[in-house]
């Protein structure tokens, strides 16, 4: 772990100070109205009803929503599932949403955290889809190819 003497710290702490003083030195002031966020890129508006009928209980048989080291434990990774005793599918819909990339669906975590790295995966600790033409791998991106972009 790298420690810096305080000197070092009130150095760094000047140099952010000073980043900070030069508009306040010469008469700019802080907006008047709240900064809009940029906008653009693409988002995808998923089935509930697919999810819950079809992808959930996949998560589920595979153990994904187990308690202990699996995602239904609390948070693994970004990914946090209801557990099996409590089961809460519109908030694991939430969550796997998160997991779906509108821009490169086929690179989503969800699709690749769990397929075998000789077939595109990513690391992940459990493997249950050797192949992309996996059945449950398919209904999953099926899942998310049919989501409606949305600019």
């Amino acid at each position: 772990m790298l420690r810096r003497s305080s000197a070092a710290r009130r150095a760094a702490s000047l140099v952010v100070v000073s980043l900070a003083l030069p508009g306040v030195l010469h008469g700019c002031s802080a907006p008047t109205a709240p900064i809009t966020p940029p906008s653009g890129g693409t988002t995808l508006t998923l089935s509930y009803p697919a999810f819950r009928d079809s992808v959930e209980p996949i998560l589920s048989a595979h153990g994904c929503d187990a308690t202990g080291d699996c995602h239904g434990g609390g948070i693994r990774g970004t990914l946090q599932l209801s557990p099996p005793s409590a089961k809460d599918p519109p908030f694991d819909f939430g969550q796997v949403s998160l997991q779906v990339w509108a821009a490169e669906p086929d690179s989503s975590p969800i699709l690749t955290r769990p397929l075998a790295t000789a077939a595109g995966g990513t690391p992940h600790a459990v493997k249950p889809f050797a192949t992309r033409s996996d059945p449950e791998f398919r209904t999953i991106r099926a899942w998310i190819m049919a989501g409606v972009p949305t600019p």
